[in-house]
């Protein structure tokens, strides 16, 4: 019972991190049909913002508050990836809709550029984040299953984001218009809404939530300059299985993946489970092509 209940947190635990890298991407690549290859970048940013939160507590903060800094971390990281979402939103990607192969060149570019600022800055090698003195240990459920309290911190965070997304879009003006040029952008410039606006708080959006996922993922091991390459496939692949602009099918893709992922590389290997996973997902694909859940719209671009 124990060894099954792991492999459930351990399958639940790989979910929410595939979630939360995903999340943002399903924002941006559903409502503007970008294919924002410098999305794992902003995970990487999120990340170093952890680090940088982290030294300036250790320099400037008493030891008390240190255990602190990681909430706040959080809320920097969530900033800083907005406000370079919204620039590079200003600055590129307003040029590139309706041109998915042109903006995927584009932002590949843009992901090399970051990586290399970030090799100026910060060095080549990785760099350790460490957790908070609360976040160390785990939850004793029995004498053999012991769940680790950063995985747990992950899972609640996903939830809590998840919650706050699910609120701004079906529960706030903002939201509303965002769904509205989701499902006819014509018909939503007609009634007044600024497209441009919406597209622009909706890319930075999205940037924002990988820069939160960048910041999470430094509690689970060292961070550099090419964190963000590990999950941009990841991050994809959840998106396109999930269906392209639903919340709700971005949450089932996740879970479905990383449920799938663990059992496969529990019974086989590593490398085989996510060979297998890969091949499920493209047959899949192959019998439902827009994914678990697609978007009914009488009027979609």
């Amino acid at each position: 019972m124990s060894l099954l209940l792991l492999q459930i947190f351990n399958g639940l635990s790989l979910s929410s991190i595939l979630l939360l890298i995903a999340i943002g991407l399903a924002i941006t690549f559903g409502l503007m049909n970008v294919m924002n290859m410098a999305h794992g970048e902003f995970i990487m940013i999120g990340a170093y913002m952890a680090y940088l939160v982290q030294k300036w507590f250790q320099s400037y903060m008493p030891a008390s508050a240190f255990g602190w800094y990681f909430v706040v971390s959080l809320g920097v990281a969530f900033v800083v990836a907005f406000a370079i979402g919204w620039l590079l939103e200003v600055v590129l990607i307003r040029f590139m809709y309706g041109r998915p192969l042109d903006s995927l060149l584009a932002t590949w570019g843009v992901s090399l550029a970051l990586q290399q600022i970030a090799r100026s800055i910060f060095g080549a090698p990785n760099v350790a984040v460490k957790a908070p003195q609360w976040l160390e240990g785990g939850w004793h459920v029995t004498a053999d299953l012991i769940l680790p309290y950063k995985r747990l911190f992950i899972i609640g965070l996903v939830a809590l984001c998840i919650l706050i997304i699910y609120l701004y879009l079906y529960h706030s003006a903002g939201g509303r218009r965002m769904r509205a040029v989701m499902q006819n952008r014509q018909m939503a410039s007609c009634l007044g809404i600024s497209t441009r606006r919406v597209d622009a708080q909706s890319f930075a959006f999205g940037s924002a939530m990988a820069g939160i996922a960048g910041c999470a993922l430094s509690l689970l091991g060292p961070i550099g300059p090419t964190i963000g390459t590990y999950y941009i496939v990841d991050a994809f692949m959840v998106v396109v299985l999930g269906g392209i602009g639903k919340l709700i099918g971005t949450v089932a893709g996740a879970l479905g993946i990383g449920v799938f992922n663990t059992a496969l590389e529990y019974t086989t290997s590593a490398t085989l489970g996510k060979v297998l996973v890969f091949t499920l997902i493209i047959a899949f694909l192959q019998w439902k092509p827009m994914g678990l859940v697609t978007m009914r719209s009488r009027s979609l671009d």
